[in-house]
């Protein structure tokens, strides 16, 4: 599909720069076939789900993967950004480059050298290998537990571009921008919709009989990647690492057969439950990299609801939630949000859809 299909146009002042307080403040927009949308809030979601639905969540932990270092080349010294993406090994890191063409293969980087940084505030790399639009392999001097451990210590939250650009990360940031129940770590991007739930939601969910099970999904810095192709067919998605349990896949498959409905939050949560489900319409128990692309006219095999944030125009997700919902459904739900001030992008407002397979 052309890919100017997925494009919006989004007032600079709809981006959030911070998030609702509390969480389960923020507003939501719950879209059904069929009918009206219903402009609502993150804390009605138990009324809107039945007892015995089942929530599935991505427990995913951010880490500090922004890292700002310099690039040492005998006598000649640059300033390099580094990304990470994915853990490839217990010492090594796909990262994106900024800028990409200032770093080679064989080139070190030094990362937190400053007046500022304690000994375990320094941390250096070798470029292994080098790759398309920026990317490279970085492998660290040390591995495992002392490279996550010099990770806090150096690295930033790895905040979007689109609230880098207007403002640097803080301490604050190192709360919001990590859900309530995020335990495994790994990711360098939140699965943002879960930002909205608080243990005040959760309890309410518990005492409607709703159900949550949790899965991992690490999620990459491709994420924010703009799509640069002109026809969906030509672009290229980064993988990412994820894992369901074998008993989350027969709790999974149990809520299924008795009825009840699946409910992604996050298009992580959906994208990993898609690419572990099986033509039979159950799932499997699934570990391992992920690079599923999901346009209009892919067929669900799993998921019937999806809670989810207002996304980039010509994005992946954008083209996700259209093949959910229909792509003209999400463009008038684009627009209603627009014009009536729901705020967008990771520190933003929410919708729930639910999946229309007309």
């Amino acid at each position: 599909m052309r890919v100017d299909l997925f494009d919006f146009e989004l007032p600079e002042e709809r981006i959030a720069l911070r998030p609702a307080e509390p969480r389960d403040s923020a507003r939501m927009l719950l879209v059904r076939p069929g009918e009206e949308f219903a402009d609502l809030k993150v804390g009605d979601l138990p009324s809107l789900l039945e007892t015995g639905d089942v929530l599935v969540l991505n427990d995913t932990r951010v880490i500090p993967a922004q890292l700002k270092g310099r690039r040492v080349r005998g006598e000649a010294v640059a300033h390099v950004d580094a990304t990470l993406h994915m853990r490839v090994g217990p010492d090594r890191w796909l990262a994106f480059m900024r800028p990409g063409k200032r770093v080679a293969v064989g080139d070190r980087i030094q990362f937190g050298h400053s007046a500022e940084a304690c000994m375990l505030g320094q941390l250096d790399a070798t470029v292994i290998e080098k790759g398309e639009a920026g990317e490279a392999l970085l492998a660290f001097d040390v591995s495992g537990p002392v490279l996550d451990e010099a990770l806090h210590a150096v690295g930033h939250i790895p905040l979007p571009p689109y609230i880098a650009s207007k403002r640097a990360d803080d301490e604050r940031d190192r709360r919001d921008y990590q859900t309530v129940y995020a335990k495994e770590e790994g990711a360098v991007a939140a699965p943002t919709a879960g930002l909205h739930f608080t243990p005040e939601l959760f309890a309410a969910l518990e005492a409607k009989g709703i159900e949550q099970q949790f899965v991992t999904l690490h999620v990459g810095a491709g994420t924010f990647l703009p799509v640069k192709a002109d026809d969906t067919a030509e672009h290229k998605m980064h993988s990412e690492i994820g894992h369901v349990s074998a008993e989350t896949a027969a709790a999974l498959n149990a809520a299924k057969a008795r009825g009840s409905r699946i409910v992604a939050v996050g298009t992580t949560s959906l994208r990993l439950m898609e690419s572990a489900a099986r033509a039979d319409g159950t799932i499997a128990a699934w570990s391992g990299p992920t690079d599923i692309f999901i346009t209009p006219g892919y067929r669900f095999k799993f998921v019937d609801a999806l809670m989810t944030n207002f996304h980039l125009p010509r994005s992946t997700l954008f083209m996700l939630v259209s093949a959910f919902c229909g792509l003209e459904r999400m463009q008038g739900v684009y627009a209603h949000a627009i014009a009536d001030g729901y705020r967008f992008y990771s520190y933003g407002d929410a919708s729930l859809l639910f999946r229309n397979d007309r």
